[in-house]
């Protein structure tokens, strides 16, 4: 017999009893800091794929829809491992998991920048996947552990991490990477998120031995409807899908509808893209912090549904306005991500790994299925065509009216 309702358990915190028990319930900032700085490196070496794409299609002379193919690889790997990553460690936690998944990206980067052929070029991008698949789950329940009960912002400061490192990643291509081999370099930077992170398994480690040896806290217990539950995870996966199969189309595009439509240079194009994803991470921090004082719901209706007139005017907009509502639109949109994260965690509260991994998964598996459609799209009716049909994307923000109000049934959403 199905049952009609599924349990969600808050943890209610004890008043501390002293100094030390403060500073030990509090938020960690530093820990916070450090995984933020090692997102920030994994995300940056993951963007130089998308950074490199005007030389890689030259040099291996791939198509729109081979371009599509690469992005799918990459993203499909880490959307496919993420969920299954997650749901195992929720019951065995790794520690040092996240300095091991940085040693497949560093293995994916040094392929990308020896490979011979596209066949390489795609089995490099799965090995990027794979570190991804690793790292996003388990840094994920390291954010929400150090958060001291500020799980929103404690996201954010997750999130902008990898955000910055996805804005540098085309501006250091630019600079940097003026042939294949370059990208060796890099190789630096992922040896030091594999220190950092070696390091953070170790706090890590150590917290949940602390943990293990500690009675847990009193529990009260809100029940909410198992198909409440359902119908909103159905709905923030569907406002997943439209943030990312937009993001998709400026992530692996929009260097070439500059190129295209305007006649940019590589990279100046590239730096066009490098101030979309600034704006991308500068709105980051804000989601987070702002859903834990008016509400994740609120911060999901704005952000998905308020960057629709923007998207929509973007086609018709010359250059000085495309670079203008880029920014806003990344800034906007932004802001959903940790809010929905952190929405969903509190629907489905003890599964931190799974649930990270889930939507982390989902949101790569639609940016890779949404670069490979929006490739054949390109091939076929032009790329102007790709930003005129994503424009309407935003609109699906409408179905945040299905999300319960968490608020008023006693959970911190």
């Amino acid at each position: 017999m199905c049952p009609r309702t599924m349990t969600t358990t808050v943890h209610t915190a004890q008043a501390p009893a002293g100094a030390a028990q403060q500073k030990e319930e509090g938020t960690r900032f530093r820990v916070l800091y450090a995984i933020s700085f090692a997102h920030f490196l994994n995300d940056m070496i993951q963007s130089l794929i998308l950074a490199i794409y005007p030389m890689l299609k030259g040099g291996f002379n791939l198509s729109f829809t081979q371009i599509g193919l690469l992005t799918l690889t990459y993203q499909i790997t880490a959307s496919l491992l993420q969920p299954i990553v997650g749901l195992y460690t929720d019951k065995h936690p790794k520690p040092h998991s996240l300095a091991i998944g940085m040693g497949f990206t560093l293995g994916g980067l040094l392929l990308l920048s020896v490979a011979p052929t596209y066949g390489v070029l795609l089995i490099a991008a799965a090995l990027v996947g794979t570190g991804s698949s690793i790292f996003h789950p388990e840094s994920s329940r390291v954010a929400r552990l150090a958060s001291g009960g500020k799980h929103g912002l404690a996201q954010s400061i997750f999130q902008v991490g990898g955000n910055g490192g996805s804005a540098m990643g085309p501006l250091l291509a630019a600079w940097i990477v003026h042939t294949q081999g370059n990208l060796a370099w890099f190789s630096v930077a992922a040896v030091v998120a594999i220190a950092v992170l070696w390091q953070i398994g170790g706090w890590y480690g150590r917290h949940l031995a602390e943990r293990a040896g500690k009675k847990k806290a009193a529990a009260a217990v809100v029940k909410l409807p198992t198909s409440t539950v359902v119908r909103a995870i159905a709905v923030l996966l569907l406002l997943i899908f439209s943030k990312y199969f937009y993001m998709a189309s400026l992530n692996t595009y929009y260097t070439f509808y500059l190129m295209e439509k305007f006649g940019l240079t590589r990279q100046a194009s590239q730096v066009y893209l490098f101030l979309f994803l600034f704006a991308v991470a500068a709105g980051t921090i804000l989601g987070g912090p702002i859903g834990d004082r008016v509400g994740r719901k609120q911060v999901i209706w704005a952000s998905i549904l308020g960057v629709a007139p923007f998207t929509l005017l973007l086609p018709h907009a010359n250059l000085f306005w495309t670079g203008v509502l880029t920014v806003v639109i990344g800034f906007i949109l932004a802001s959903a991500f940790s809010a929905i994260l952190v929405f969903a965690q509190e629907l489905i509260p003890g599964k931190v790994g799974m649930v990270s991994g889930l939507f982390f998964g989902f949101a790569f598996g639609m940016g890779g299925i949404g670069a490979a459609v929006l490739g054949n799209l390109a091939d076929t009716h032009g790329i102007t065509a790709v930003y005129r049909l994503c424009a309407y994307l935003p609109l699906l923000g409408l179905l945040a009216v299905f999300l319960p109000d968490l608020r008023k049934r006693g959970i911190a959403g």
